[in-house]
């Protein structure tokens, strides 16, 4: 059975970073692309960032770009996503999802970072930014 189990989330104040884990089980993460959405209230789930199998491409929204940083352990079977100089903005859940497709290059950045590519989704971890 497909498992994605996020953790890590929390309440942080602005200007402070936290690290998401996704860990997996049921299949080999290896063979998988890997990435994070999030969602608010109100808004559609939105692409973070992504890991291709394969190629190891990475890719990230331009709100988080060098500020986000995503990762991935196969021996452990988990994902990571580092995230530092948090903004009240990325106040949301935080969903971790594993697609079979690969990706490489500018070209691929908007599939990757699409829901739709994504067959297997966690049951996210709430990231509050505030003060």
């Amino acid at each position: 059975q497909v498992q994605l189990v996020e953790s890590g989330g929390g309440l942080v104040q602005p200007g402070g970073s936290l690290r998401l884990s996704c860990a997996t089980s049921g299949f080999y993460l290896g063979y998988y692309s890997i990435a994070w959405f999030r969602q608010s209230p109100g808004k559609e789930r939105e692409g973070v960032s992504c890991h291709s199998s394969g190629t190891g491409s990475t890719y990230y929204a331009d709100s988080v770009k060098g500020r986000f940083t995503i990762s991935r352990d196969n021996a452990k079977n988990t994902v990571y996503l580092q995230m530092n100089s948090l903004k009240p903005e990325d106040t949301a859940v935080y969903y971790c999802a594993a697609g079979v497709n690969e990706y490489s290059g500018y070209a691929d950045q908007r599939r990757a970072l699409h829901a739709l590519e994504y067959e297997h989704w966690g049951q996210g971890t709430q990231v509050t930014v505030s003060s």
